[in-house]
C-alpha cells in the first residue's frame, strides 16, 4: 500500500506507451496475441510460457518494443516466485500482470480423478492467484498498476462435463471481485476478461477427455479477444466479455439460466 495513504492520481485513460507488462500463457492463443499487440503499441512485455521454442519465435516478432521472454511452468513455485525479479531485471519494474495461462479437462464428474481436478485448479486458480500475490510489492511501486485475470463465461454459469474447469473459472471470478475491492484504495485496477469460444489450443491440450460433439461453433479470433482486453486495460474496466457469443451467453446466464440447463440436458 502507498505509504502516504493517498490514492494515486492517474489519467482517466491508461497509456500503453512504456507500460511494463508481464504476460503468462504467451506461447499461443490469447496470451501470445496480447504480448504481440502490447509490444506493437509501445508496451514493454515480459512473456512467459512452458514452451521455449514458441517463446523464441515470439521474441523475434518485429515491434516498436522488443518482447522479453522467460520459459517455465507457471505452476512451479520456484519459477513463479522468480518472475517479479525477472520483471525488475528485464523491464525495470512492473505495472500490469496478465494471468492468461489456463488448462481444462472434459468429461462426466463421476469419471474424473482427484489428480486431474488438482491439476486444473493448480493451473487455473492457484498459479494466477499466487503470481498476483507475488507481484503486489512491484505493483505497489508502480505509478499506474493493474491486474488482468483471464476467466471464462463458464464462471458465470456452468456447463456439464466441464465441472472442474467451471469451478476454477468461478473461483477466478470471485477472486477478481475480492481483489477489485481490496486493492481499490491502493489504486490497483483489476480487470476480469470473461472469454467465450476463442481461437486457441485449448482443445488440443486438455488434461483429460476430449471435445464434446456438441461443443462447436465459430470461435472469436485470438487477436480480437486480445484487443478487447487491451481496450479494457486502457479504459480501466472492471470486466470485458469479448464477442457476441460470449455476451449472449452472459446475458442468458443472468436472465435465463434454466434455458441453458434445458438446452444442455437435451445434448446429454
Amino acid at each position: 500500500m502507498k505509504g502516504d495513504g493517498q490514492r494515486r492520481v492517474r489519467p482517466r485513460r491508461r497509456s500503453l506507451e512504456g507500460l511494463r507488462v508481464l504476460v503468462t500463457g504467451a506461447s499461443s492463443g490469447v496470451g501470445r496475441s496480447l504480448a504481440c499487440e502490447l509490444a506493437a503499441r509501445g508496451s514493454q512485455v515480459l512473456a512467459t510460457a512452458r514452451r521455449a521454442d514458441r517463446l523464441r519465435s515470439l521474441a523475434a516478432v518485429p515491434a516498436p518494443r522488443s518482447i522479453h521472454v522467460v520459459a517455465g511452468d507457471i505452476t512451479d513455485r520456484a519459477f513463479r516466485a522468480g518472475l517479479p525479479g525477472e520483471a525488475v531485471g528485464r523491464l525495470g519494474g512492473l505495472d500490469v500482470v496478465i494471468a492468461a495461462a489456463g488448462a481444462g479437462a472434459i468429461g462426466p464428474f463421476r469419471d474424473g480423478s482427484a489428480e486431474t481436478a488438482a491439476r486444473v485448479w493448480e493451473v487455473d486458480v492457484v498459479a494466477p492467484a499466487e503470481l498476483v500475490r507475488a507481484c503486489l510489492p512491484l505493483l505497489d511501486a508502480s505509478p499506474d498498476p493493474g491486474i488482468v485475470l483471464v476467466g471464462s463465461i463458464l464462471g458465470m454459469h456452468p456447463l456439464p462435463w466441464h465441472g472442474e474447469y467451471c469451478a476454477a473459472k468461478a473461483a477466478i471470478r470471485s477472486l477478481a471481485g475480492t481483489l477489485r475491492v481490496e486493492l481499490a484504495p491502493e489504486g490497483i485496477d483489476v480487470l476480469l476478461a470473461s472469454l467465450g469460444p476463442v481461437e486457441s489450443e485449448f482443445w488440443d491440450n486438455l488434461l483429460a477427455g476430449s471435445r464434446p460433439t456438441w461443443s462447436r461453433g465459430r470461435p472469436l479470433p485470438a487477436d480480437a479477444a486480445a484487443r478487447a482486453i487491451i481496450a479494457g486495460i486502457e479504459r480501466r474496466s472492471g470486466e470485458v466479455v469479448p464477442g457476441w457469443q460470449a455476451r449472449g451467453y452472459a446475458l442468458c446466464s443472468r436472465l435465463l439460466p434454466g434455458l441453458i440447463d434445458r438446452f444442455m440436458s437435451r445434448h446429454l
